[in-house]
């Protein structure tokens, strides 16, 4: 795969060249290394029988190279309450792919939601202080295009995060817009 779009927020991009020169470089070398196949054959009534881009093939793909280099899943669990409320839920969590050294990544091929949502989490792991900057690793509009429906695009979510300025996320975060080869 290859990068098409870098969007740096707050900085992101620059903490990641200054802090983390070499996790910065294999964040690039895992999406290069990451091949995408047409192994999803659609069901969807608006294009039946057409082969797609698979999300999951990708998913694994980055998984193990980023395993591979010694990036493993962040998960806090703890238990919910609200004010003036006897109720406790326990065991709820937040979890976040792939970090190294307060470095977070995500690389989401989902809904629009689980884009936006992995903003929040990076913001709850700065306020936790277990991240000094996120990664959030996405496709681009034509990629998207070739993907199931319900996948959303990179172009979206840094429209949005324009408009909220500063305001949303207040952490550090490089948004990398991908496509394939």
């Amino acid at each position: 795969m290859k990068v098409v779009y870098e969007y740096s927020h707050l900085g992101g991009s620059e903490i990641l060249q200054v802090r983390y020169p070499e996790e910065r470089r294999h964040i690039y070398e895992v999406i290069a290394g990451v091949e995408a196949h047409r192994t999803k054959i659609s069901k969807e009534k608006t294009m039946p029988g057409k082969a797609l881009y698979a999300p999951t093939d990708m998913n694994a793909q980055f998984r193990k190279r980023f395993n591979e280099l010694g990036f493993a899943e962040l998960r806090d669990t703890y238990t919910i309450t609200v004010p003036n409320s006897p109720v406790e839920i326990p065991g709820a969590f937040k979890q976040v792919d792939f970090v190294k050294d307060r470095l977070l990544v995500e690389v989401q091929f989902g809904k629009y939601a689980f884009m936006f949502y992995d903003l929040a989490k990076f913001q709850y792991f700065f306020n936790e202080n277990k991240c000094s900057v996120g990664v959030e690793i996405v496709p681009c509009h034509g990629l998207q295009k070739q993907m199931s429906s319900g996948v959303s695009y990179g172009e979206q979510l840094v429209y949005d995060i324009e408009r909220l300025r500063r305001h949303f996320p207040a952490v550090p975060v490089m948004v990398i817009l991908i496509d394939t080869d």
